[in-house]
């Protein structure tokens, strides 16, 4: 009985509505389906290996066995999602998995096209900077840092729509930000 009172006599914690924010831009960066085509093609190969000159059920466990471990990491490398969201007070913040950046401290913006990206990933890169990057999206987001706390000069994010995500977090700065595109 103890317990109960004791839980009906806890603070409250805040309403959703009160700490909710508002989601500007949202993108799940999914691995292209053709590669589903390779990782299916892996696994009936390992199933027929398994299966040459034995029963059945070699080949089946074997396919599906290798099967949903290939389907599981296609989708561990499909599960980073790009956020924009906007809180109570304004504020807007870039969500990358677990890091989070406010706008506050973005000084500068750039939109780096596929043209440009091996430059960006190459010789040019910072190895202090917050690299989130995946092949199969062609795009780049660039956003320079003003932070006296933060070791970090900028995040260069993958992003299939860089207007759009420059937009959404950094609209002033975006004019000018998504001009290397040339759209």
């Amino acid at each position: 009985m103890t317990k109960n009172n004791e839980i009906a006599n806890a603070p409250t914690a805040p309403s959703p509505t009160a700490n909710a924010s508002t989601v500007l831009y949202s993108e799940r960066q999914w691995v292209p389906v053709w590669w589903w085509i390779p990782a299916a093609a892996f696994a009936a190969l390992m199933g027929f290996q398994m299966g040459h000159n034995r029963s059945t059920v070699y080949f089946v466990v074997t396919f599906v066995v290798v099967g949903a471990l290939l389907a599981w990491y296609l989708t561990y490398l499909s599960s980073t999602v790009v956020k924009v969201e906007q809180d109570a007070d304004g504020t807007r913040w870039l969500v990358v998995g677990d890091a989070n950046l406010p706008d506050t401290v973005v000084s500068r913006s750039l939109a780096v096209p596929k043209t440009a990206k091996q430059n960006a990933l190459g010789r040019q890169l910072d190895p202090a900077a917050y690299l989130v990057h995946h092949a199969w999206v062609k795009e780049l987001a660039l956003f320079v840092l003003d932070d006296p706390e933060d070791p970090t000069p900028y995040w260069l994010i993958s992003t299939k729509n860089p207007e759009a995500l420059l937009r959404a977090f950094v609209p002033e700065q975006a004019d000018a930000a998504v001009e290397p595109l040339g759209k």
